[in-house]
């Protein structure tokens, strides 16, 4: 099965780090907007409301749900989005900022079959939802 969402080492490692600190599950959401937006951010899980044009792309280790605003989704539906992190100034709402890191998405395009494939999940999900 394609995933639309995955996530490096590094970002694994700092999740977990982030559960153990804070106790909680914890959500990742990209709205696509400027600044902040234009990056995933992480909540703790019960601070993060799903709005009704977020789109669950999966799951990251394991159970930590990734949303992504419906209109950024549409526009990168056709790549595989990876999870990563880097060393940063550690500024904004995201809550790995404390740490002096940031998450941030790389992509990777889907090839022809995998692309199908993730067709059949959002035509499945549609006829769901």
């Amino acid at each position: 099965m394609v995933e639309r969402v995955v996530a490096t080492d590094k970002a694994i490692e700092l999740i977990h780090f982030l559960k153990d600190k804070y106790g909680k599950g914890l959500a990742f959401h990209q709205s696509g907007g400027c600044c902040e937006g234009s990056k995933p951010l992480c909540f703790l899980e019960d601070e993060f409301k799903v709005g009704q044009i977020d789109v669950l792309l999966g799951y990251v280790d394991g159970d930590v749900p990734f949303y992504m605003h419906e209109n950024l989704y549409n526009y990168s539906k056709h790549t595989q989005h990876v999870l990563d992190v880097v060393d940063s100034f550690g500024s904004g709402f995201s809550i790995e900022s404390i740490e002096n890191k940031s998450f941030l998405i790389r992509a990777r395009v889907f090839t022809d079959e995998e692309y199908a494939e993730v067709k059949k999940i959002i035509a499945n999900e549609k006829a769901v939802g």
